[in-house]
């Protein structure tokens, strides 16, 4: 039981549910995400923490940069079934819109990080 209270905990913040939207459009690396957010590198880091610790998403090593993306491998069946339903359940609003375009035109070569 404790472990589907986690999953959902995990999914009861706006901001970790925009980034699961953002990655399903494309693998980003925290600075892009803070960029997109305009929230701190460590409140974004911590959100990415609770995000990979239940198996939502990934992590990958691209030369200096840490790509995150949506863990589509994942063994948990709960996890697999959230993230297949997510467009169901996180539908298109004004937010998420202006995120979408956000991704297309961040640049992590033109952000401090």
């Amino acid at each position: 039981m404790n472990k589907t209270i986690n999953i959902f905990k995990s999914l009861s913040d706006p901001n970790r549910l925009r980034i699961l939207k953002m990655l399903q459009i494309s693998p980003l690396c925290v600075c892009e995400i803070t960029e997109i957010l305009g929230l701190s590198n460590s409140t974004v880091s911590q959100h990415l923490s609770i995000l990979k610790k239940n198996k939502f998403i990934k992590e990958n090593r691209n030369g200096r940069w840490i790509n995150y993306s949506i863990n589509f491998n994942t063994e948990d069946e709960r996890i697999t079934a959230i993230l297949t339903s997510f467009d169901f359940w996180i539908g298109d609003n004004k937010q998420l819109d202006i995120d979408r375009e956000k991704i297309k035109t961040v640049n992590r070569h033109n952000i401090l990080c």
